[in-house]
């Protein structure tokens, strides 16, 4: 989750992982530059965008007073889950990955004397996160808001979620849905993405997904989590499991005591508040309810999605 506040730019840098974002809050611009040219954006609340393993992007918050929050899964292309963030046009502080290499080969392949390249890589010191200009903000925001895809046939930029038509809405609650038949960005991902915002007392309907696996992040509100799951042992947890850091002793396939072969579901519960992580793997039936005082908005990414089946248990 990366957060900026009012009027930041974020210095450019790429990753070595594939990655997908969700504006959770605020408004912003991005720029993603390739080898051969620039495209930009603005981004506002909702919207889901693709950014290629490699691709230096560049960030500003754009508003004079909200945060801007940006959710995002990475996909690594190197190291099983663990990637590296690059800085390039950095300094001492974000230090740039430029200072790795000798000085006479930069001379030579950036066609610039020693003493210009030493002032270049070494007067950022500010951080990550630095103040923008108004006229930074101007020249970041004059880009068209958003883009066509999933309603067009070639990506060209950012979709808004929330533009989808709701697949799920009535008084208890909305629920919004792109799977990977919908957009080619997410078809090469195998990667679906979902929103639902549940309303005060009110729950999404227990069900189970049939190949995909669900890592879902709580963005606003309270509530509570419960998942049958029959990998613990109850003898370890006197007959439920405890979700979020409480599920230690787990043991794969059935239970077998008392010479039981078939499996024995357990409960997983867990506390659900803003920021929290929880994955619900295939097959998994889960239930998740909001509190009773304000609503439960939960962003899920679904890893394996194509031709995943969501399979309803009540409703």
């Amino acid at each position: 989750i990366l957060e900026a506040d009012p009027q930041t730019f974020i210095v450019p840098n790429h990753w070595d992982a594939e990655a997908v974002i969700f504006v959770a809050k605020g408004k912003g611009s991005i720029s993603m530059v390739r080898q051969d040219k620039r495209e930009s954006f603005n981004l506002n609340c909702g919207d889901v965008l693709r950014v290629p393993a490699g691709v230096t992007v560049y960030l500003i918050n754009r508003s004079n007073n909200q945060k801007l929050v940006l959710v995002k899964l990475l996909q690594p292309v190197f190291t099983p889950g663990h990637f590296e963030v690059f800085f390039g046009p950095g300094g001492e502080d974000p230090e740039s990955y430029y200072k790795a290499f000798s000085t006479d080969l930069l001379e030579a392949a950036l066609n610039t004397r020693r003493d210009r390249l030493e002032k270049v890589f070494g007067q950022q010191r500010q951080g990550v996160f630095i103040k923008a200009s108004e006229e930074q903000i101007r020249s970041m925001s004059r880009h068209e808001e958003g883009g066509i895809w999933p309603f067009g046939e070639k990506s060209k930029g950012p979709f808004n979620l929330f533009h989808k038509r709701s697949s799920q809405s009535n008084q208890y609650g909305q629920f919004y849905e792109v799977d990977p038949n919908d957009c080619r960005d997410l078809d090469e991902l195998d990667l679906g993405v979902s929103f639902a915002n549940i309303s005060e007392g009110a729950m999404i309907t227990p069900y189970y997904n049939s190949r995909a696996t669900k890592i879902a992040i709580v963005t606003n509100g309270e509530g509570y989590l419960e998942m049958a799951c029959p990998h613990l042992s109850s003898s370890e947890f006197g007959g439920e499991g405890r979700g979020h850091g409480g599920s230690e002793g787990r043991q794969h396939g059935g239970s077998r005591r008392q010479g039981k072969t078939s499996p024995s579901y357990h409960k997983v519960r867990a506390q659900l508040r803003r920021g929290m992580v929880y994955v619900v793997p295939a097959g998994h039936p889960a239930i998740a309810v909001a509190s009773n005082n304000q609503n439960l908005e939960i962003l899920c990414f679904y890893v394996n999605a194509r031709n995943n089946e969501r399979f309803l248990l009540a409703g």
